[in-house]
C-alpha cells in the first residue's frame, strides 16, 4: 500500500542525535508537541496541543516498532482517524542522515475531503522544519 504522506528530511547530526530528537519526550516536546512517549511497543501515549474550534489538541498514538536506531512506527489517531506514522532513519555517504516519514492509513473518506493529506503534510513539513532548529 502507497503511503498517503511520504517526505524526506535531511540533517547533518548524526543518528543517535536524530534517533533522540524521536524518542526523547523532552526533546519531541520541542518540535511536535508535549507528551508523555516512550520508546517501548505497546506503550500507549499522546501528543498534547492547543486545542481549537475544530479540534481537541489530542492525537491517542500505540508504539508498533522501535528498531532503534533505525526505524520507528507508532499509531496516530485524532479527530477519529487512525493512522500510522513510520521514521526512516539512514546514515548517507556523505555523513548525513536521511529521515523519512510515512503516514499511511487515512480513510477514503479523509482522502476525499480536499486538502486533508495536503494539511498532513504541511504540518509534517512544518514540524520538520522545527526538528531541524532542535538539532541544529
Amino acid at each position: 500500500m502507497k503511503p498517503d504522506v511520504s517526505l524526506d528530511f535531511k540533517f547533518t547530526s548524526s543518528i543517535e542525535q536524530v534517533w533522540h530528537a524521536l524518542t526523547d519526550s523532552d526533546t519531541l516536546a520541542k518540535w511536535i508537541w508535549s507528551n508523555d512517549f516512550q520508546p517501548v511497543v505497546g506503550h500507549k501515549f499522546q501528543f498534547r496541543a492547543e486545542p481549537n474550534e475544530w479540534w481537541d489538541g489530542i492525537v491517542d498514538c500505540e508504539v508498533l516498532v522501535v528498531e532503534e536506531p533505525h526505524k520507528l512506527s507508532y499509531t496516530w489517531t485524532s479527530a477519529g482517524e487512525t493512522t500510522t506514522v513510520t521514521w526512516t532513519l539512514a546514515e548517507q555517504s556523505d555523513g548525513t542522515i536521511q529521515l523519512h516519514l510515512d503516514q499511511s492509513g487515512f480513510s477514503e473518506e479523509t482522502k476525499a475531503r480536499q486538502g486533508a493529506i495536503e494539511g498532513a503534510k504541511y504540518a509534517w513539513t512544518n514540524m520538520g522544519a522545527q526538528l531541524e532548529k532542535v538539532l541544529a
